[in-house]
């Protein structure tokens, strides 16, 4: 039984808005731990991981498209 996701219930153009900030948190927080600044380094781990999350929702997407079309 496939997990309920958070990205679930959004449309794709969320998802890319989603995936576009989660990129900048994620390019935020590899600058703040270069220079020190960040105490919780697992912040860089959870965002990758929403970032992979989101990849594999749009990418189930797509391919359950391509199946409706064939």
């Amino acid at each position: 039984m496939a997990r309920k996701n958070e990205f679930d219930d959004m449309d794709l153009a969320g998802l890319a808005d989603e995936l576009r900030a989660s990129k900048h948190e994620a390019l935020n927080l590899r600058f703040r731990n270069a220079t020190g600044q960040l105490e919780k380094t697992s912040e860089i781990r959870a965002v990758r991981r929403r970032i992979a999350r989101i990849n594999t929702v749009i990418r189930q997407r797509e391919i359950a498209a391509a199946e409706a079309e064939s």
